[in-house]
């Protein structure tokens, strides 16, 4: 079983519940500082998807891995605009229903299963493309666990239950790298699923959350993670 997956794996699930317990302590984050991390994390994911992942996919699968990047692509889609229409990575100001809190962590569920096969996959092809990938993931996880708890409180949820939906988002993290290491199946076809859902958060989610605030802070921070997967791209691969 590959270890160094396994860990970051657990790291990433960890950041999930770290986002929850800032939120719920009202320390450690502001939120100047969380649209920073959101605009770096999508110039980052964009970079890994498209750099990275999609390339490693088709050299490996051929015309089936850009159809199964599409199939990630698609099913992240299907799941926010079905189960969890009301989801946006950040702190929710609005009152909202139990039931669109549960759904929301549904759909979410499913997107940080994907995250583990993505870690454990891109550990199974090389050290290089499993630490990209798990970088990229790692950035999107504070956010994504704020922003679940968020949600939750403003259902009228305890905070406990807040930080548990948090918490199932690492589970289900830690449950797919494991799937992962132990079905081949999935670990083959895990690197062009997580190329389409991490295009997907990165394109289709954490991009429209910049451009609604329209500052041309955030494309230069936006820049800023793609300069900064270019860097980190050079630094593992010396």
């Amino acid at each position: 079983m590959n270890q160094p997956a396994l860990l970051y794996a657990t790291l990433a699930a960890a950041a999930n519940l770290a986002g929850a317990v800032a939120l719920t302590s009202r320390a450690g984050w502001s939120v100047r500082a969380l649209e920073r991390l959101v605009a770096v994390s999508a110039g980052f994911m964009i970079s890994v998807a498209l750099a990275d992942l999609l390339p490693e996919a088709f050299a490996q699968s051929g015309e089936a891995g850009a159809l199964v990047a599409l199939a990630g692509y698609l099913l992240v889609h299907l799941t926010q605009h079905v189960l969890a229409a009301h989801f946006h990575f950040g702190e929710e100001t609005h009152e909202v229903s139990h039931a669109v809190s549960v759904s929301a962590l549904a759909g979410l569920m499913l997107h940080t299963f994907v995250d583990g096969v993505a870690i454990a996959s891109g550990f199974e092809v090389s050290a290089t493309l499993g630490g990209l990938v798990f970088v990229a993931i790692l950035l999107h996880k504070f956010p994504e666990g704020l922003a679940i708890t968020s949600l939750f409180l403003a259902a009228g949820s305890t905070r406990r239950a807040a930080l548990g939906a948090a918490a199932l988002l690492g589970a289900a993290t830690l449950a797919g790298a494991l799937l992962a290491e132990l079905v081949p199946v999935v670990a083959r076809w895990g690197l062009p699923l997580a190329a389409g859902v991490t295009l997907y958060v990165g394109a289709s989610n954490l991009v429209p959350e910049l451009q609604r605030g329209g500052k041309r802070k955030h494309a230069l921070e936006f820049t800023a993670g793609v300069v900064l997967y270019a860097v980190a791209r050079t630094l593992v691969r010396s």
